[in-house]
């Protein structure tokens, strides 16, 4: 069997078990808004790194509720009956356009809250040129999922800087919502603020020197990193099913070769089938990136800086930084 049949036979069947997995976990994704109290300021979080933000910058003086919980994957969520509460409850909401549908269309409905939309407040970078395509036929084949971004990265949080610029908005609409507590709001808002800053030179300091400047990943989620100074070589588009041809596999391949890259990395949330193929054919290791898109079982006891940490110790380890 050549290289290139392999690779259809298991696009085919990740395909079949990622519909079917979406269609098992989307029944009951998130936390319900029930119990919560009702003299707080209620946030509702489309996602995991805006819940982070949410819960850091309000600290104890807010319930936040995270609509997609971990195992989840946040562009298949479909919002329950609870969720739809919370959104509509909900005296603030933090959300991204286009990321999830189920989400954008909830929040067009009936909201009351503040919304606070990434795409409005953060300068957002265009998708590398290629890409498009490269997966155009994936992505036309999911476009009535509506997964497509369109010609927007949205995986932002990548970039510590970025989340800093988006806590800041969550810390002004928290005021906006709470203005006895604009102070505290604008405090937890600093010393986020200042944790992200302290990453942010960490990936400067631990990705400044490194053999390979290239990285092989799962889907297209880490344009943001190369800010310091490597650069990244998707399987997949912008979303975890936009998935490549089997030609595009065997190109793929020849790049990491060509590049001398040492591990194909795979992604928690979504099948490793293909990253594993494609390292064992290539005589490859392979490692875990988190996208950090959501929490998984392995990391529901994590947050976004722990796993931006495990992510930095794996590029390092895989790329030869010192």
């Amino acid at each position: 069997m050549t290289p290139t049949t392999r690779y259809a036979g298991l696009l085919a069947a990740g395909t079949l078990l990622l519909t079917s997995g979406c269609a098992a976990l989307s029944d009951d994704s998130g936390s319900s808004a029930s119990g919560s109290d009702s003299e707080k300021v209620q946030v509702a979080a489309a996602f995991y790194p805006l819940e982070f933000v949410a819960k850091r910058v309000a600290g104890d003086l807010a319930d936040v509720t995270g609509l997609t919980k971990p195992g989840v994957e946040p562009h298949d969520l479909e919002l329950s009956i609870n969720q739809t509460a919370a959104l509509q409850d909900a005296d603030v909401i933090l959300t991204e356009h286009g990321f999830q549908p189920a989400v954008d269309d909830a929040i067009e409905q009936d909201v009351k809250g503040d919304v606070v939309d990434v795409e409005k407040v953060v300068e957002l970078r265009k998708a590398e040129e290629g890409h498009e395509d490269e997966h155009a036929d994936e992505e036309e084949a999911h476009a009535e999922e509506e997964h497509d971004h369109g010609e927007i990265d949205p995986h932002f949080w990548h970039d510590p800087a970025l989340m800093a610029d988006y806590a800041e908005s969550v810390s002004d609409a928290l005021a906006k919502a709470d203005p006895d507590n604009a102070e505290t709001y604008a405090a937890n808002a600093k010393a986020l603020t200042e944790d992200l800053t302290a990453l942010d030179e960490e990936f400067k300091t631990g990705l400044a020197q490194c053999k390979i400047k290239e990285v092989v990943v799962s889907h297209d989620a880490f344009a943001y990193l190369d800010k310091y100074g490597l650069e990244f070589e998707s399987i997949a588009g912008l979303t975890p099913d936009a998935e490549p041809n089997p030609a595009q596999l065997a190109e793929i391949g020849e790049h990491a070769k060509e590049h001398g890259v040492s591990t194909i990395f795979s992604e928690r949330l979504v099948s490793t089938a293909l990253a594993d193929t494609l390292a064992e054919d290539l005589g490859l290791k392979t490692a875990v990136l988190d996208p950090i898109e959501g929490l998984s079982a392995e990391t529901e006891g994590e947050d976004y800086l722990s796993i931006m940490r495990q992510n930095l110790d794996a590029l390092k380890a895989a790329n030869g930084c010192q």
